[in-house]
């Protein structure tokens, strides 16, 4: 199970979990939900592994829960800033 409030604030828990038991098991076990009351499942995503899944998709041994945040920047114009950054200091 893991979560990322922002850049740099990895939280990941170890949960186990009955077999059979879905994506919204394992957050309600984690307690995530209740360490971060910002988390919304109602907009945001989660997935495993980089792919997005449903709260009633089943988990297996060893999957990642993710919850995903909105991005406050796109990721094309982060990268054109950074650059513009760099060739200004260089």
């Amino acid at each position: 199970m893991a979560w990322a409030a922002g850049p740099g604030q990895a939280e990941v828990v170890a949960v186990e979990v009955a077999p059979g038991s879905t994506v919204l098991h394992v957050l309600r076990a984690s307690g995530m939900l209740a360490r971060h009351p910002e988390i919304d499942l109602a907009t945001q995503r989660v997935g495993i592994w980089g792919r997005l899944r449903s709260l009633s998709d089943p988990v297996r041994d060893r999957d990642r829960i993710e919850i995903y945040r909105a991005l406050k920047v796109d990721p094309k114009e982060a990268r054109r800033l950074r650059y513009r950054g760099q060739r200004k200091a260089g």
